[in-house]
């Protein structure tokens, strides 16, 4: 295991920066997830950790040293990849073991290496297959082995689910967890999928456009998005964002409406000046369906979709503006239906027009 921190990491090429300045800190064990769009710069950000790409300027420090111009293999990490860089003329035992064939180790340390990785992957049954012998979880778990193998400080995957369906994906999901659990280990992990990172990371770092947006715990992000990029990034449907007019405030709450929202009193910490617009944002999670008149938001019914053990709603609020509620249990709604929702305010989140904005994904 091990420690890595970034400070003020830049990565240009020619005329163009794409890494802006990251600060970060990740501790022994943790899991921590890079995510953001696509072109953010977290592929990036990895391949600089790992020693593929080079650092423009600042400092990369892992376990307390400083390791900006050590070569990949002196930096004690071991890289997992998307496309699983798998030898097809080796057994999977040999593909285990080619990093310590490279190393020089006996045959005896190869064997007892590749016997204990094949056990917390459970492909004992494996190891004499070719890789064309072999589905892609199976493969994703070999390119796993000849990383646990050597024993790194540091393992990083750089979107290693991507290339499999989703079943596959859910499996191996879990098989990384479990994994991080049995090693104990440092892991950076790269994706795009937000499921992926807020079932498996200790800790997020939401990328966008080079430059850090926010870093928290999983639920500490969706709960408490630090700008309107985070809001609308993390979570699934996406947060819903209304323009509101804000008609006075306190030191804590200000009061808040439009001509689909009757007027309510949200948080803003500290976020607005004073009267004026903003931008409300609600999740479509926090929203019930009321009674006809007793709601707070006003609208009508575009489509829903009946999902089984959900019903997600895409509407048009009185003023125009769309919206889409997300109902746990299912239930039916007819296009055109008329439909009122509630919601706790302090559920919803204020933000000044002027905040970073996210994109819809």
């Amino acid at each position: 295991m091990a420690t890595l921190k970034l400070r003020d990491v830049r990565k240009s090429f020619g005329s163009v920066e794409v890494i802006k300045g990251v600060d970060l800190d990740i501790e022994d064990g943790e899991f921590v997830v890079f995510v953001g769009p696509s072109g953010c710069g977290k592929s990036t950000l990895l391949r600089m950790i790992s020693g593929l790409e080079d650092i423009t300027s600042g400092t990369l420090e892992i376990d307390g040293q400083v390791v900006n111009d050590l070569p990949p293999k002196a930096r004690g990490i071991a890289m997992v990849f998307q496309s699983y860089a798998i030898f097809p003329h080796m057994t999977v035992r040999e593909n285990v073991a080619f990093g310590l064939t490279i190393a020089g180790a006996s045959k005896k340390e190869k064997e007892e290496k590749v016997a204990e990785a094949a056990r917390v992957l459970q492909m004992e049954h494996l190891l004499d297959r070719r890789p064309s012998q072999l589905s892609g979880g199976q493969r994703q778990r070999v390119a796993i082995g000849r990383a646990i193998v050597r024993k790194p400080k540091v393992f990083l995957f750089d979107e290693p689910l991507s290339n499999l369906d989703a079943a596959l994906r859910m499996d191996m999901r879990m098989e990384i967890g479990r994994l991080h659990a049995q090693l104990d280990a440092t892991m950076v992990y790269v994706t795009h999928d937000q499921v992926e990172a807020m079932t498996l990371a200790d800790k997020i770092v939401v990328l966008k456009d080079g430059r850090v947006m926010q870093v928290g715990t999983p639920m500490e992000l969706f709960h408490e998005p630090a700008n309107l990029f985070v809001a609308g990034f993390l979570g699934a449907p996406s947060m819903n964002f209304l323009e509101v007019e804000v008609s006075g405030r306190d030191a804590e709450r200000a009061r808040v409406s439009n001509s689909a929202l009757e007027a309510i009193d949200v948080a803003h910490k500290g976020r607005i000046e004073g009267p004026g617009q903003a931008i409300l944002g609600i999740r479509p999670q926090h929203v019930s369906a009321v009674a006809a008149g007793r709601g707070m938001l006003h609208g009508q019914v575009n489509m829903a979709e009946r999902l089984g053990t959900e019903t997600v709603v895409d509407m048009t609020l009185k003023d125009g503006s769309k919206f889409i509620a997300a109902f746990d249990e299912d239930k039916v709604f007819e296009r055109g239906e008329s439909i009122d929702l509630t919601f706790a305010p302090e559920r919803a989140h204020l933000f000044a027009p002027g905040e970073v904005k996210g994109a819809v994904h």
